[in-house]
């Protein structure tokens, strides 16, 4: 299993989509935001965590974590030749959570809580994945890539909250801080996504080559990918 990473804003369930049509050897597995994004629970808890974070961000990092936990084992248990799930656990706990602390929007008690559930379910229960894909943007281009979707839950994001995740995503994908030794082994494929790939085929079809290349190297068996595939 491989994991797409990268900010709010840089264009991942975009760019897992298009993946999965000119991929088709490629399973792709969507983030579930419907846990905490939508009513499932009565209210969106990421509504209320961006409007009231020091309220809500152990709830909303607690809930995540489950999810995105539950989401890992079912699909580490699955048998498919390559497999790219967006974002992860780690992520979850390296950015958005580290984050949380570093903001005071959690508690050190409760950041201490949730780093003990993060130890008991993730090292021993979890298999690190073969690779990351991170889709790196300027929090710049993704505050204005978030402007233009104009997503109820995200119009009390700020560009210093996205400059902050951005800082997260650069020590653990790139400097590789303070991770788990395991996860240091784990490559990662580093995507300029800055300029826009949807209606852009030059663009979408290097992404797409270096992909194939990453997942070539790391042990996946797939066909080539052919450029032809594009229908944009």
């Amino acid at each position: 299993m491989y994991i797409l990473e990268g900010n709010i804003g840089a264009g991942k369930s975009t760019f897992l989509r298009l993946l999965s049509e000119h991929m088709k050897d490629v399973q792709t597995v969507d983030e579930p935001v419907n846990n905490w994004q939508h009513t499932v629970y009565g209210q969106s808890l990421l509504t209320n965590f961006y409007e009231d974070p020091k309220r809500w961000a152990y709830t909303f990092e607690l809930l995540t974590m489950i999810c995105r936990v539950q989401e890992h084992l079912k699909e580490q248990e699955k048998e498919y030749k390559t497999k790219i799930a967006e974002r992860s656990i780690y992520s979850g706990y390296y950015c958005f959570a580290h984050n949380s602390f570093a903001q005071d929007f959690l508690s050190s008690i409760e950041w201490q809580m949730y780093k003990e559930w993060f130890a008991l379910l993730i090292p021993n229960k979890c298999t690190p994945p073969q690779g990351f894909i991170y889709l790196r943007v300027s929090p710049e281009v993704a505050y204005e890539r978030i402007r233009k979707r104009n997503r109820h839950a995200e119009k009390t994001l700020s560009l210093a909250y996205l400059k902050q995740i951005h800082r997260r995503h650069e020590a653990f994908l790139t400097k590789k801080e303070g991770i788990l030794p395991e996860l240091k082994r784990v490559p990662v494929l580093t995507l300029d996504c800055n300029e826009e790939f949807e209606n852009n085929p030059a663009q979408l079809h290097r992404h797409m080559h270096a992909i194939e290349s990453f997942l070539t190297q790391t042990g996946a068996h797939i066909p080539p990918y052919r450029h032809q595939h594009l229908h944009i």
